[in-house]
């Protein structure tokens, strides 16, 4: 640890970190974990986990870059997390979110929640790091340990599969709606 290092993060630098980004970090956990009489339990002890972490590797943290910093954490703990839990469909999100935030309120459509549940776990987590946490260019780059072009591409192929797959689900709505024997245009298909 350099002395200027050493000196720029100490308890006050923290105690800033803290004002400044641990209700960022609890949404995020909020945002991820399962809805239940323990999901706020556990994303407080969680976000707690990645602010230790800041605290302990407190010389690693970018200057700047606090956020991204803890947003990449954040994931690291929330993997590890999943490993000791069965895994989450993005199926079985709430209906009633505790929060009035709109974008949770996203993911009550079950349209929504279908096109999520086709993507990547990749591709999800670029897209909701970009609308439910705001991330976007290098701190997004940060977050996936990417340069930014590597992150801009990312995103770029994240909404193009998004597009894809949404627009799959309008095929599937629309082939669900027609009388049967009807082809994908709507019309009456001869019967062989």
């Amino acid at each position: 640890m350099t002395p200027d290092v050493a000196t720029e993060h100490d308890d006050a630098w923290f105690d800033a970190l803290f004002a400044a980004h641990a209700g960022a970090v609890h949404r995020y956990f909020l945002r991820r974990l399962p809805a239940g009489d323990g999901s706020r339990d556990e994303a407080e002890d969680l976000a707690a986990d990645v602010l230790a972490t800041a605290w302990r590797r407190r010389t690693d943290v970018p200057r700047g870059a606090e956020l991204p910093w803890l947003y990449r954490t954040a994931g690291y703990v929330l993997a590890n997390h999943r490993r000791k839990h069965r895994a989450l469909p993005v199926a079985a999100v709430p209906d009633e979110p505790d929060d009035v935030d709109p974008a949770v309120l996203a993911v009550t459509d079950d349209r929504v929640r279908r096109a999520l549940a086709g993507l990547s776990p990749r591709d999800r987590r670029i897209l909701l790091l970009v609308a439910w946490d705001g991330l976007g260019g290098d701190d997004l780059a940060e977050v996936l340990g990417v340069g930014r072009g590597g992150a801009d591409a990312a995103l770029s192929r994240a909404r193009a599969r998004l597009r894809d797959v949404w627009a799959q689900g309008d095929e599937d709505a629309s082939e669900g709606d027609a009388p049967p024997g009807a082809t994908s245009d709507g019309t009456q298909g001869s019967r062989p």
